[in-house]
């Protein structure tokens, strides 16, 4: 069978094109990506990213921000004037951090959630079997082949995640007992 017709051709590098330069350029002109909403509606894109985040509030370098003390062996070097630093430029959208603030004093909310299957699978397991993970491992709904010790971590993630819920159903579990005797 005959070869196709320029794959054999040997492709040629160019040294001239200076490819760092490229995307250098390319990464330049993209705006930078910001995960916080707070952040994104309040910046304005004709300022450098330092004057974005100096009318914010925020600092653009913690390291600068709150420096290591280092231990002055005068203590009376320190000035003030007027309560202000020199340098030191005016917050002109203090709600970005106010904002920021209260969404980070919010409590957490919860999203420890188990699928339905893994839900169904071990109450099944747990109504059939009881406390005996060995038989549990050989029963035919196992279809993933758990070990009994897998089969117990599910049932103990369960009972975490649900602790009123197990509770419920042992205890229904226990009034079908009594009832069948």
């Amino acid at each position: 069978m005959p070869k196709a017709k320029g794959k054999s051709r040997r492709h040629k590098y160019s040294y001239n094109l200076n490819r760092k330069r490229l995307y250098r350029s390319a990464r330049r002109r993209a705006a930078p990506r910001i995960a916080c909403s707070h952040i994104r509606h309040a910046w304005d894109p004709r300022k450098s990213v330092a004057e974005n985040l100096a009318e914010m509030g925020l600092a653009e370098d913690p390291n600068k921000a709150l420096p290591i003390p280092k231990k002055l062996l005068v203590s009376g070097m320190e000035t003030e004037s007027d309560g202000q630093q020199p340098g030191k430029k005016v917050v002109r959208k203090p709600y970005v951090v106010n904002e920021m603030e209260l969404e980070a004093s919010l409590p957490e909310k919860k999203s420890n959630t188990l699928s339905r299957d893994l839900i169904d699978y071990v109450r099944y397991m747990i109504q059939n079997h009881g406390e005996n993970y060995k038989e549990m491992a050989r029963d035919e709904k196992n279809y993933y082949q758990d070990t009994p010790k897998q089969i117990k971590r599910k049932i103990n993630v369960y009972k975490n995640f649900y602790p009123e819920e197990y509770k419920n159903f042992i205890e229904s579990l226990k009034t079908e007992k009594m009832e069948v005797q």
